[in-house]
């Protein structure tokens, strides 16, 4: 399947889960192994483990091979490998502790998506009220 088509049925995968944040990057400059990393986010474990099997069943319903579904026993960060497509499905606390953005980020694609699915899932900063 084309690059373009597979990212599509990925991010609608993740879209009609309404993931938040989702962030698409090219990889080709950096890697072989694969040409894009989305990062998404789910605000629970429930969540990211409903993301990550919607991507695995659009993917199971197009005959896509997944190479590997990892991480559902906790459902904190699971992962979904296409082959040419890493998917990463995170909680708001995992994914700013690894900061996967800072290793991918360089070249970031540009793709339509949902009002909901471009929300940040964690404030910037926390700005507390000292009184």
């Amino acid at each position: 399947m084309d690059i373009q088509k597979l990212q599509r049925l990925v991010i609608d995968a993740l879209e009609d889960v309404k993931a938040q944040d989702i962030k698409i990057f090219n990889t080709m400059h950096i890697t072989g192994l694969f040409d894009r990393v989305v990062i998404a986010t789910g605000s629970s474990n429930r969540q990211t483990r409903s993301l990550a099997s919607s991507v695995a069943d659009s993917a199971r319903e197009q005959k896509i091979p997944i190479v590997a579904f990892e991480g559902e026993d906790t459902g904190e960060w699971v992962l979904v490998d296409l082959g040419d497509i890493v998917v990463h499905c995170m909680t708001p606390a995992i994914r700013q502790y690894y900061n996967l953005e800072e290793i991918w980020g360089g070249r970031p694609v540009n793709v339509k998506l949902l009002p909901q699915s471009m929300q940040p899932s964690m404030p910037e900063t926390f700005d507390y009220d000292e009184e």
